[in-house]
């Protein structure tokens, strides 16, 4: 395994959301607070940014003709980067402007898992959504911050973080998209840093990156640490694998909430970077077609029982700590760049 490279220094405000393309050989992300949808050719190291309109929690592949499934902050759209157009394929929470979308996943059947949370971080209205290409069911609400959205490489568990409880919780799930028998699989202990962003590569192993911890994990399916890269940037947000082997690690970082003296210690935060593993990833799947314009109706707003939302732990902890500016973490498509972000007024929709 190779030492992390910055391979981009795009000093991204909230860096997040890899996605690998095989089709287009390049690696997708996006920056959230800078409201930019990025673009990074392997082999030609050809970079381009795309600007939206909105605060961009993740990008996906889409079905059809090489457009992308985006999670802007009013919902899912699809992304044409040869046009630079937007076309609206579902409304998310219209009724809630303080919230906005984070971090995504396609299954392997090609359903599009997602989460939300309030941009300011004050309150836990975080949910779990999923997108079949016709409608958006809610699955689960009450997070602090929904994050690292994943699933095992066989299909029948799903992973799911809230990244101010520092926890990571393991689902079983069936093949039309059923979430059953949640449980924790990971605390992060205190000192970490929070988990963000999280993956599974082949061998069913997650890795985690750290907001705050500097570093990217991987544990084993029972929550095992296998394996630690540092890197030189403090807020770790994501980690996807690529290259023509799946086995090159792209990793996005943050930073929005680093004062000038953080900067010219770490001046590469803010960066992707790129280092080699031995264990392949698995190839992105493509969300499933849309036809646009889909909205969730009130039933569909209503959890299921089997999601009711855990009783807040460490969370609470963690989140007063934000608050008072001391504690760094948040995840995925929302890390804890937003709420000192939020906070200093440099963004609320970004």
């Amino acid at each position: 395994m190779h030492e992390p490279t910055c391979v981009w220094p795009v000093a991204a405000a909230l860096g997040e959301g890899p996605l690998w393309s095989p089709a287009g050989g390049a690696l997708w992300f996006v920056d959230i607070k800078g409201r930019t949808i990025h673009r990074y050719h392997l082999k030609t190291e050809d970079k381009k940014s795309f600007p939206v309109p909105e605060q961009v929690g993740f990008v996906a592949l889409h079905a059809h003709d090489g457009r992308l499934v985006a999670g802007l902050q009013s919902g899912l759209h699809l992304f044409d980067p040869v046009e630079g157009t937007l076309d609206k394929l579902a409304d998310v929470e219209a009724d809630d402007p303080g919230n906005r979308i984070n971090d995504g996943h396609t299954d392997h059947g090609g359903r599009l898992w997602f989460g939300t949370m309030d941009d300011a971080i004050g309150r836990r209205s975080g949910a779990l959504y999923s997108w079949d290409g016709m409608r958006c069911m809610r699955h689960e609400g009450g997070f602090g911050i929904t994050n690292g959205p994943c699933a095992s490489p066989d299909g029948r568990t799903f992973y799911l973080t809230d990244t101010l409880d520092r926890t990571i919780y393991a689902y079983d799930l069936s093949p039309d998209g059923v979430l059953s028998n949640k449980r924790p699989l990971l605390v992060m202990e205190e000192g970490a840093g929070n988990p963000d962003g999280t993956i599974v590569d082949a061998a069913g192993d997650l890795w985690v990156a750290l907001w705050g911890g500097s570093c990217v994990r991987r544990y084993s399916p029972n929550g095992e640490l296998r394996q630690q890269v540092d890197l030189p940037a403090p807020n770790v947000t994501k980690l996807a694998l690529g290259g023509p082997d799946l086995r090159t690690a792209f990793v996005t970082t943050a930073r929005g909430d680093m004062d000038e003296a953080a900067l010219a210690e770490r001046p590469l935060a803010g960066g992707l970077f790129a280092f080699r593993v031995e264990t392949p990833g698995m190839p992105a799947q493509p969300a499933r077609a849309g036809d646009g314009g889909a909205k969730m109706s009130e039933e569909e707003k209503t959890p299921p029982k089997e999601a009711a939302a855990p009783t807040p732990t460490a969370g609470e902890d963690t989140r007063r700590r934000f608050r008072q500016g001391v504690g760094v973490g948040i995840g995925s498509a929302a890390i804890v760049a937003a709420l000192l972000y939020a906070r200093k007024g440099k963004g609320t929709k970004d």
